[in-house]
């Protein structure tokens, strides 16, 4: 593959939403989409809780995601009658005690601003509106009635990669073992297999790897993988308007199928980076801390049938938990789309387009994603993301 003018590390969900808007905005030279593992059974797009929200603490962010709920609501429209990734649109309540109800105010003003459909309740509104729900400790609820819920992330991932096959994109398997520079440009990118590829531009979409990849370029950037469980189980009783609930102790939980998903309750502050080959669920955080908030929050609960559990890890940037997009302010032509902190699968296509149409016109157009630069990185200034899941 020499000779390849833009090269993708990274052939998730995030990679792969570059590479296809690349093609919708008219790009014709040859890409290269890069991924050690093609199987994604390691992946953070697959062993995720595959969500979108707009309930967001940033004009930016609910931007972003306000892209990708108009992308899934036009599927049909861009890959045909039969694309359909399962999108149950049923919302996320994100719940605050009295200390957290001002900060849940102010982010409720900047998504109304934005335009997302999200009520503001008090406790009792939310008894009312969710019987199953003890609203002891709450002072209010942000529920999001339209535009936020979950989706199938594989069916998603799919969709885009079949695609590409069709539209002349070089779908590679392979680790990236070295990037070359030629002054103040990348210009080469070695895979272990010791294939090398001449680069006109290189876009960083390696996910919980992005870290180590801005290395091998002698870049620093704050992303580390971090590991998150979620757990199966099983109840009596279904509640079947059930949103994405989070509570204040930061658990989450929601319905799947018949059968109900929760994780949540790290502590961030004191965790390191995840060990590249640990996929073991966190028991002990479920017995110890998510059972027990999950009984108290909604007390069918108190009896449940634990089931399965996985784990996956997430492009955690330890600044400010926010993305890192765009261009390297002093090597132009590696390109930043890293660092999400648990909702890039969300923003993948939003930023597949901000990115596509970057390279191809020379600046941010549909989405303005200035804010996200590296700059801030370099200077240690943060932008920070307040509602992280």
């Amino acid at each position: 593959m020499p000779g390849t003018d833009i090269v993708i590390i990274g052939g998730a969900i995030v990679g792969a939403s570059i590479a296809w808007f690349l093609r919708e905005e008219g790009f014709s030279g040859s890409i290269a989409v890069i991924e050690r593992d093609p199987t994604f059974a390691r992946s953070a797009t697959t062993l995720s809780a595959a969500s979108i929200r707009q309930q967001f603490s940033l004009a930016e962010n609910i931007r972003l995601s306000r892209f990708t709920l108009g992308f899934f609501r036009g599927l049909k429209e861009r890959f045909g009658p039969e694309a359909d990734i399962g999108f149950r649109e049923k919302g996320y309540l994100i719940l605050a005690g009295p200390q957290g109800l001002p900060a849940l105010k102010a982010s409720h003003a900047v998504q109304v601003a934005e335009g997302a459909d999200i009520a503001l309740e008090d406790g009792d509104a939310l008894r009312r509106r969710f019987p199953w729900l003890c609203a002891d400790g709450i002072a209010a609820g942000a529920y999001g009635r339209s535009g936020e819920g979950w989706f199938d992330a594989h069916a998603l991932l799919s969709l885009l990669r079949k695609a590409l096959k069709t539209r002349d994109v070089e779908l590679a398997s392979g680790e990236v073992a070295a990037i070359g520079k030629d002054g103040d440009r990348v210009s080469t990118v070695t895979l272990a297999d010791g294939r090398r590829l001449d680069a006109g531009l290189v876009v960083n979409a390696a996910g919980p790897n992005a870290g180590r990849v801005a290395a091998l370029a002698g870049i620093a950037l704050p992303v580390e993988p971090r590991k998150r469980s979620v757990f199966v189980f099983e109840a009596r009783e279904r509640f079947g308007d059930m949103p994405l609930l989070v509570d204040t102790s930061g658990v989450w939980v929601r319905p799947e199928g018949g059968l109900y998903i929760a994780g949540g309750a790290e502590d961030e502050d004191g965790e390191a980076a995840a060990d590249p080959n640990d996929f073991e669920p966190d028991w002990p955080l479920f017995e110890e801390a998510i059972w027990p908030a999950l009984a108290a929050r909604i007390p069918a609960f108190e009896a449940i049938r634990p089931g399965r559990a996985w784990a996956g890890h997430y492009d955690y940037n330890t600044l400010d938990q926010n993305a890192v997009i765009g261009p390297h302010p002093e090597i132009g032509n590696f390109l930043f789309a890293n660092g999400f902190s648990g909702h890039g699968l969300q923003q993948a296509p939003a930023v597949g387009k901000a990115l596509a149409e970057w390279i191809v016109h020379g600046g941010w157009r549909t989405l303005d994603c200035s804010a996200f630069g590296y700059r801030r990185i370099a200077e240690g200034r943060p932008f920070r993301e307040l509602n992280v899941i």
